[in-house]
């Protein structure tokens, strides 16, 4: 659309009564409460999908590079935050053998397609955390905090044209959405640094709506160890840098990806992006979510889906930012779901990596809470220690874990070989053999029995170069080289352990 149609949106979606707003919610509150307590939110079996964002390069330069909107419709793709950005979904399944395979087959068959007109417009499509080499000629401060004011309205030169992205620069959310991260800083007037960063999200469909509350709490159990063996982001684009190259090797994060959602999205009185606190019924994560701080507020028509219903209540989750989250839709009464969306996890090096957090994740789900795992009990101060410690080191970290003994131990060791083996039974008792069960979490077996993650292989590259004399910004393009070459060989079928 153009700037002054995109002005106008914005307009509108900023003179949006907001008392009227949160008024409908109040009423969609109790009639949701009504459906999930006469079981319209339950289904019969678990059931998985996946939300899998990427970004485009050159093909020729692996410099940043911006997607045309037709290229994404053509494909099959949908817009995200920065004009860099793409995002598939993938169909919900069952969570058996039939559906895992079918999951990853839909990634595969579309990303294969895409890839190939991607090709052909002299783009790659990269799935990883975070870039950091910025289009040709631009540094990554000016494309981030890039901007231009237009009637009273302002609007990030690099952002797609989803309002709500841009009217959230325009509201009194936040005067300045910066990024504060070790080492780096960078002040822009609109959300665009948060498109610095990519996920995958994988969900989880509980069977009985009523027990969110148990399987949500061992979701926060298992957050720090399977984002310590995700990591993905060490290193930002260069020229954001404060410090000195050995500070930055020495001192910096192994996931900035949290550091980056954080910072960029949380005003300073309030923690929208934040680690989830437990809720003890559904009820009372329903209330979470209506009583969270509305950032645009918007009326909403009936388009004649279920869960209309409840249209309000569901555009909050659309800034209801947790590493965790409660979602309860559906666009028909049959569809009608209570899911877990998992949230931490960074772009990963291959769809098979990225596929085997999704089945370790499910798997998990499926057996802790069926086998009263006594992890349960693992104090939240624990978990959240965990996860911003695997944040900071990675597979470094020390985690804090609950036997199924009922013995703490902080041996990481015993903490994976129990991970896995839970998730390997849960995945069993959905249907998979032994064999297939194991082979969807080798990938992430072998990284806790190496000791390595996609970042502490990337921090190997950069010091392996800066030690040799390369610049620093050119050991870490030179690193970013080398991980998209590698992609290119393994993206569609191999795994991240074939790079080692």
């Amino acid at each position: 659309m153009s700037g002054s149609e995109l002005v106008a949106r914005v307009r509108d979606a900023l003179d949006v009564d907001a008392e009227e707003f949160a008024s409908r919610v109040d009423r969609e509150v109790e009639a949701l409460k009504a459906e999930i307590a006469e079981g319209t939110f339950d289904n019969p079996q678990a059931i998985v999908g996946l939300e899998y964002e990427f970004y485009a390069v050159d093909d020729e330069t692996n410099a940043l590079s911006r997607v045309p909107r037709r290229l994404l419709e053509y494909i099959g793709f949908e817009k995200e935050l920065g004009l860099h950005n793409a995002e598939m979904q993938t169909s919900p399944q069952p969570l058996s053998q039939y559906g895992l395979r079918a999951q990853k087959a839909e990634v595969q068959a579309r990303l294969d397609a895409a890839e190939h007109v991607a090709t052909a417009e002299g783009l790659y499509l990269v799935s990883d955390a975070m870039w950091t080499q910025p289009p040709i000629g631009e540094t990554a401060t000016s494309y981030l905090a890039d901007s231009i004011e237009e009637e009273g309205v302002r609007l990030a030169t690099n952002m797609s044209d989803a309002v709500r992205y841009h009217a959230m620069a325009n509201t009194d959310f936040r005067a300045e959405m910066t990024l504060d991260a070790p080492h780096v800083e960078l002040e822009a007037e609109t959300v665009m640094p948060e498109s610095l960063i990519t996920s995958i999200q994988p969900h989880y469909q509980v069977a009985q709506a009523s027990d969110m509350p148990t399987y949500f709490r061992y979701a926060l159990r298992v957050a720090g160890p399977l984002l310590a063996l995700g990591v993905n982001s060490p290193f930002f684009p260069p020229d954001l840098y404060t410090e000195d190259p050995e500070v930055v090797l020495g001192e910096g994060y192994d996931e900035n990806r949290v550091v980056v959602f954080e910072s960029v999205l949380n005003p300073d009185d309030t923690e929208k992006v934040t680690f989830p606190k437990d809720f003890e019924s559904v009820d009372e994560a329903v209330d979470r979510i209506a009583a969270d701080e509305t950032v645009v507020p918007e009326l909403q028509d009936d388009a004649g889906r279920f869960d209309d219903r409840f249209a309000h209540f569901r555009h909050k989750h659309g800034t209801y930012w947790r590493w965790v989250r409660p979602v309860f839709d559906g666009p028909t009464r049959t569809d009608a779901n209570a899911r877990i969306e998992f949230r931490p996890l960074a772009a990963q090096p291959t769809v098979e990596d990225s596929i085997a957090f999704l089945a370790v994740f499910a798997g998990l789900m499926e057996s802790l809470p069926r086998l009263d795992h006594p992890v349960y009990q693992l104090d939240w101060d624990d978990a959240n220690e965990n996860f911003y410690a695997a944040m900071r080191d990675g597979l470094d970290a020390e985690l804090t874990w609950i036997t199924a003994d009922g013995e703490e131990t902080t041996d990481t060791d015993v903490l994976y070989a129990e991970l896995f083996e839970y998730a390997r039974d849960g995945l069993e008792a959905r249907g998979l053999s032994s064999e297939e069960a194991t082979q969807y979490i080798r990938p992430l077996r072998e990284r806790a029995d190496r000791r390595v993650t996609p970042a502490s292989w990337k921090r190997a590259q950069v010091r392996r170069r800066y030690g040799r004399g390369e610049p620093f910004a050119e050991a870490i393009w030179g690193m970013q080289a080398e991980y998209i070459a590698n992609q290119r060989e393994t993206l569609i079928e191999g795994s991240f352990v074939d790079w080692l």
